[in-house]
């Protein structure tokens, strides 16, 4: 392992640069097409047979989302990837491929809800059983994994925002034969490649940093390519979660700027999160990058933080007093966003993740945007005021 890899760099140079597109085109071309015709019946036979590698239907495979795989791929430090219509079709068609009736899950605690529902709803249906862990009690994670088929893992985490040593767990995964998944939407590749620190297969809401402009809905996996073959080949065809060309076309664009984008999340962040942290009214404040220091190979952080407000701050109050700050769910665009624990965990959706996971009704999350750490400090300053502080 190469201590000195920089991720920034190795980033940025990915982000930059691509190999030669169709007509010399600066930007790979949005290959618009349901399907892809064959020459003759010998070479339609042969990639039937798996003999040539080509496009044949779009659901499975097109040039525009091949494109867009490959530099995930690339991004992750590993040897493929496989685009979906949602970063929840990418967390389930991964599941799914490797667990079977029976089975069990050992998962982090505080994991993204609709992860949690998926467990605790579909997979219980097929006597898929999911244990949840403190992935900071490497003991307990130890204690867990016997005999498990699969661990899952994000760091940081949703709403709370731990981040873990995931190297150390990775290995205590290997020890015991269990695979790894990790959700890395938060961090993103630029500052944390979860397959250089162990971990088999990686997945994202590409929805979120990876697109950066809140207008595109997708999802992608990466990792060894024998792990992603057996995602695309026993999963993606029969699911139909496919990513069309056209996202994929956006998730490229969006790929261009992200390790810019992710330092400036990043430093607006801190930077909010710091100020709240003096506050009186402001009880905690859960961001990984208050701590004395990052995990083993987490080089930085991101936009998304929480906090929790004592009793005398109206929460409500405070959201609507907010202006630059809007209303609003998922987060790793250029607005900044506010969701409050209190509507999260009244959310009708089956299984109430918020609550079993011990998300206090008096924590809110703040997505960070591009918008200027002081101008969005103020917007803060003025919502507290008028809700009590």
């Amino acid at each position: 392992m190469n201590e000195a890899f920089d991720d920034y760099a190795h980033a940025s140079l990915v982000v930059a640069h691509d190999g030669d597109h169709a007509f010399d085109a600066v930007v790979p071309p949005i290959v618009q097409s349901s399907l892809f015709t064959f020459r003759t019946f010998e070479e339609m036979a042969a990639t039937y047979r798996g003999e040539k590698s080509r496009p044949v239907y779009s659901r499975t495979t097109n040039p525009t989302t091949r494109a867009f795989e490959q530099k995930i791929a690339e991004l992750e430090c590993t040897e493929d990837a496989i685009g979906f219509a949602s970063g929840m079709g990418a967390i389930s068609s991964t599941v799914l491929a490797f667990v079977e009736p029976g089975d069990r899950i050992v998962c982090v605690e505080h994991v993204y809800p609709d992860a949690y529902r998926l467990f605790e709803t579909l997979l219980k249906r097929w006597n898929v059983d999911t244990v949840y862990v403190d992935g900071k009690d490497h003991d307990a994670v130890a204690r867990a994994l016997p005999g498990a088929r699969l661990f899952y893992m994000e760091s940081p985490t949703s709403w709370m925002m731990e981040a873990h040593d995931v190297r150390a767990l990775a290995a205590l995964a290997r020890g015991h034969g269990v695979i790894t998944v990790i959700d890395n939407s938060c961090a993103s590749p630029v500052f944390q490649q979860p397959i250089r620190l162990g971990v088999d297969l990686v997945v994202h809401s590409a929805s979120k940093y990876i697109s950066g402009h809140s207008d595109v809905v997708a999802g992608v996996a990466a990792g060894r390519r024998e792990l992603i073959d057996v995602v695309r080949k026993t999963i993606t065809p029969y699911l139909g979660a496919k990513l069309a060309p056209f996202e994929a076309w956006l998730l490229l664009r969006g790929l261009r700027t992200l390790p810019t984008r992710m330092k400036a999340h990043e430093a607006s962040c801190l930077t909010i999160a710091r100020r709240l942290k003096e506050l009186a009214v402001v009880t905690a404040v859960y961001h990984p990058g208050l701590g004395n220091q990052l995990p083993p190979g987490m080089s930085g952080t991101s936009g998304l933080f929480s906090f929790a407000f004592d009793e005398s701050i109206d929460i409500p109050a405070f959201c609507n007093a907010l202006r630059l700050f809007k209303l609003g769910v998922s987060w790793g665009g250029h607005e900044s966003l506010v969701v409050p624990a209190l509507v999260s965990r009244a959310q009708n959706a089956g299984p109430n993740s918020a609550i079993d996971f011990g998300v206090s009704e008096r924590i809110v999350r703040l997505h960070v945007g591009l918008e200027g750490a002081d101008v969005l400090w103020a917007d803060i300053a003025q919502a507290i005021g008028k809700a009590g502080g």
